[in-house]
């Protein structure tokens, strides 16, 4: 089985930035506590004031697409439709022979 890790960041025009802030830590009490979230961040850049870095973690594809589902249909989803996002994804071997968590 691979984990999915998603990688990237958002940029959140200036019109929009209090509203996703406020929206942010729903969002991500929300996230970890679906099934298979192992990691969940979502930071503000220190350089980049409308910039938010994003780390993510699932166990499985399906956790992720079932993950994927839920915010597109979540509040957050709506707040974030005019977000720039740039991510990339990688899938990463579990097995307790090569010590990855999952």
């Amino acid at each position: 089985m691979a984990k999915v890790i998603l990688e990237g960041h958002i940029v959140v025009p200036n019109s929009e930035l209090d509203r996703i802030k406020a929206e942010l830590a729903t969002h991500i009490q929300l996230t970890k506590a679906e099934v298979g979230c192992l990691k969940f961040e979502v930071l503000p850049d220190l350089e980049k004031p409308n910039q938010f870095n994003v780390y993510e973690e699932f166990v499985s594809q399906a956790d992720f697409d079932n993950h994927q589902e839920r915010v597109k249909n979540s509040k957050w989803g709506r707040v974030t439709t005019g977000v720039e996002r740039h991510y990339s994804i990688r899938y990463q071997e579990c097995s307790g022979l090569n010590k990855v968590p999952c």
